[in-house]
């Protein structure tokens, strides 16, 4: 079932060196299934969040956003309960309302130590993580979109609603300033990875802007570890509407480059009518690879490997990490 991948070396003490790229709640759902098989993990994180908690504090204080780096680390925390629910908490009167304390005190550590990286380096020693949580860039980037109607969008959280608006999907996505450089932290974890992750998480505001920052693409086309993309199991309305598994896979390889994704992950748990009638309201739908897109990930060489991994609560369908990880961690030790 799996092919033949040539790995970097023998696994270390602590297990396999995992490196997993995105953003999002979906990062922080995988990680916490990886933080029980290995120690040694690194989330590579994206910083174009500009809706929220983030992005206040990113436009009052000049920082990049905070949300999806806390996120991570939380994660990976050891005593995750309790700092939960102290870096989750939102205030809710005054000119705080609505902000995250996690957020404050990611804020108040930059502050403090006059660096971004740092500051997030502070905050894993201080929680004790598994692992390690990297920003995938030092810069501050827009996250901007073209859409195929021509129309520009700049700014991560105004996308979404502007391709709705004009019922025009997204052409092209790219980052404002050009030229942003890749933490040098992060591109070698990627180059002595055994494995790299990309997702799950939004393709276009999560996974796709770290393949725009400067050296992230190169490094994980020069490794030599396994290269696995997770879909996306639901449609994200103005974003991925109407996607199937090979749109998400080509959307990846058009920033990554050809022949360079050993694997897809694909859930094949087809979900009920009643699961689905919240999304179906919401215009999003389901994800299942077909025939055809078998066919055409097998031309671009990439082995799809479809099984159930999802999760039904709350009247939410998310991604199952324990499965997912068991996933992640057969490829590893039989590739």
């Amino acid at each position: 079932m799996y092919k033949d991948i040539v790995r970097p070396g023998s696994i270390p003490v602590g297990g396999p060196r995992i490196v997993v790229i995105g953003g999002g709640t979906g990062l922080s759902v995988i990680l916490r299934g990886l933080k029980n098989m290995t120690d040694n993990i690194t989330a590579v994180v994206t910083v174009t969040d500009d809706g929220g908690g983030s992005g206040m504090i990113r436009s009052e204080l000049g920082m990049l956003p905070p949300g999806d780096i806390r996120n991570c680390i939380l994660a990976l925390a050891d005593d995750e309960d309790i700092m939960e629910k102290l870096l989750q908490y939102r205030f809710h009167e005054g000119r705080l309302n609505g902000q995250n304390m996690g957020n404050l005190f990611i804020a108040a550590l930059t502050d403090i130590y006059g660096d971004f990286e740092l500051a997030v380096d502070k905050l894993q020693d201080i929680l004790r993580i598994k692992g390690h949580v990297i920003p995938v860039t030092a810069q501050d980037e827009v996250l901007c979109a073209v859409l195929e109607d021509g129309t520009t969008v700049k700014g991560e959280s105004s996308i979404p609603e502007t391709v709705r608006k004009h019922l025009s999907p997204i052409k092209r996505v790219y980052l404002e300033p050009d030229g942003a450089e890749a933490l040098p932290s992060a591109v070698e974890a990627i180059m002595s990875a055994d494995m790299i992750v990309l997702g799950p998480g939004s393709l276009y505001s999560s996974i796709i802007p770290n393949l725009l920052v400067k050296g992230i693409a190169d490094a994980i086309r020069n490794a030599s570890g396994i290269k696995s993309l997770i879909c996306n199991v639901m449609t994200q309305a103005g974003e991925t509407d109407n996607y199937s598994v090979s749109d998400c896979a080509h959307a990846v390889e058009t920033y990554l480059g050809e022949d360079v994704l050993d694997y897809m992950i694909i859930n094949d748990h087809r979900c009920t009518n009643d699961e689905l009638t919240p999304y179906i309201t919401e215009g999003v739908r389901q994800i299942l690879a077909t025939d055809a897109d078998r066919k055409e990930l097998k031309r671009m060489g990439i082995t799809p490997i479809e099984s159930s991994m999802i999760e039904i609560g709350d009247g939410l369908v998310r991604h199952d990490a324990g499965r997912i990880t068991n996933i992640i961690m057969t490829l590893v030790h039989e590739g």
